[in-house]
């Protein structure tokens, strides 16, 4: 899942993209600028209302596997480079409310799927992240690498290893 802050130049909106992998797969993915009534203020912000949408997204999909008896015992892990975003979806000490207040919903969604063992935000690396390749123009041996995971001719942890 990924973020970019402010993108679009005309409107300052930031631009969310994630992509679901089951089994070396893709199963969901999303690229598309926030809405009009969102206009993030940090990149923070951003990040969560990412991270609020893939975690929607997962709890219809984790729904949708428990109705074909597939119920998932593990969270979901939602790869995240941002460490304020993942903060905020673990720990509500680690943020100071008066700067955050203003994403509190989404904040709390999130930690709430995270509380209840639905996801959890797992710290990675900008350079590894797969749903850069949504949200942002790419340098072209980063896209290809990328897109060969999105089209599971990679693994992922392979990539995640070994890049």
């Amino acid at each position: 899942m990924d973020a970019n802050w402010a993108g679009d130049t005309d409107t300052r909106r930031s631009h969310t993209g994630y992509i679901l992998i089951m089994n070396s797969g893709p199963i969901s993915w999303k690229s598309r600028r926030h809405g009009e009534d969102i206009v993030s203020l940090s990149t923070s912000e951003s990040d969560v209302v990412a991270a609020s949408q893939a975690g929607q997204k997962t709890l219809y999909l984790r729904e949708t596997l428990k109705d074909f008896g597939y119920q998932q015992n593990t969270a979901t892990e939602i790869y995240e480079d941002n460490l304020a975003c993942v903060a905020m979806s673990e720990n509500p000490l680690a943020v100071r409310r008066k700067f955050s207040r203003h994403i509190d919903i989404r904040r709390y969604f999130v930690r709430e799927l995270f509380m209840v063992g639905f996801v959890k935000l797992i710290p990675l690396r900008t350079h590894k992240m797969v749903a850069d390749a949504l949200t942002k123009t790419l340098p072209s041996p980063a896209f290809i690498g990328h897109r060969r995971v999105m089209m599971g001719q990679t693994p992922f942890a392979l990539k995640f290893w070994h890049s």
